[in-house]
């Protein structure tokens, strides 16, 4: 078993009908063992309800606040799919990960480091469409791919 951590590009990717990737997203998700799992963060959960609630990001297919939460509880009807808090460890793995952007402006870097110090706090693979977060990943150890 695996345990496997989607970006929230992947998750909205695997909502929303037509997404540019959703082909791409379900054929990745399809071809893996029925015994891996999949996990939401609180980061990714809030990001996906924010995105598939926004109009600039969704247009026409925006949902209302009520959908959203309803588009995530049909994520969890699944037995893959689950939530996984973060632990009080995350804050010493999170601080070394945005170490290296300490003397840039971050507002990208902060993001991204949460979901690697989360992964590599869950022990679980990164899951990114985001090509430059997997070659931070990899530099830093960490297991990310990207579906495909």
């Amino acid at each position: 078993m695996t345990l496997y951590f989607p970006d929230l590009n992947v998750w909205l990717a695997l909502s929303v009908p037509d997404h540019a990737q959703r082909s791409q997203a379900w054929k990745w998700l399809a071809r893996l063992d029925v015994d891996d799992r999949f996990i939401f963060s609180r980061y990714t959960q809030l990001g996906l309800l924010r995105l598939l609630t926004n109009v600039s990001v969704m247009g026409e297919q925006v949902l209302t606040l009520r959908e959203a939460w309803e588009a995530y509880d049909r994520w969890l009807e699944d037995p893959r799919m689950g939530f996984c808090a973060e632990t009080r460890e995350i804050d010493t793995t999170f601080r070394k990960i945005c170490a290296p952007f300490a003397k840039l402006p971050a507002s990208k870097a902060i993001g991204d480091s949460w979901l690697l110090a989360f992964a590599a706090d869950a022990q679980a693979t990164l899951v990114t469409f985001d090509r430059a977060l997997i070659g931070h990943a990899m530099k830093l150890g960490h297991s990310a791919v990207v579906p495909s």
